[in-house]
């Protein structure tokens, strides 16, 4: 069966997300579990506030599917709603149809500790 994930609001305001990472290649089985990709979602352009109100997410799934096709890349600016991704339950199925139900995710927040080393602590 094909399913299909599609960038969902992760908050009110959240109007697009940036995706920051990609762990998953196309034509891949992905278990429950498997790490999708990450998003990073700013909102200094829709609320203000004293410093930069920026948050990141992981996605990961909560179907076993086969990763057929990728419709976003590394450092794409992905609108709510948009197809980012679609999947089957098979690996030889199909997948040029209409999309049977959304793939089930996960979406959980992280903590960008890339630059945590790089702070004088002194």
């Amino acid at each position: 069966m094909l399913l299909t994930l599609k960038l969902p609001r992760i908050n009110p305001y959240t109007n697009t997300a940036l995706v920051s990472k990609i762990y998953a290649a196309e034509g891949v089985s992905l278990n429950v579990g498997a790490k999708l990709l990450d998003l990073t979602v700013d909102l200094s352009a829709t609320a203000p506030h004293d410093c930069p109100p920026v948050s990141h997410y992981r996605v990961a799934l909560r179907d076993r599917a086969w990763l057929r096709r990728l419709t976003v890349a590394l450092g794409d600016n992905v609108e709510v709603g948009a197809t980012m991704a679609q999947f089957t339950t098979e690996p030889d199925e199909p997948f040029d149809g209409e999309p049977v139900r959304a793939v089930r995710v996960t979406i959980a927040g992280i903590l960008d500790q890339s630059d945590w080393l790089s702070v004088d602590r002194s």
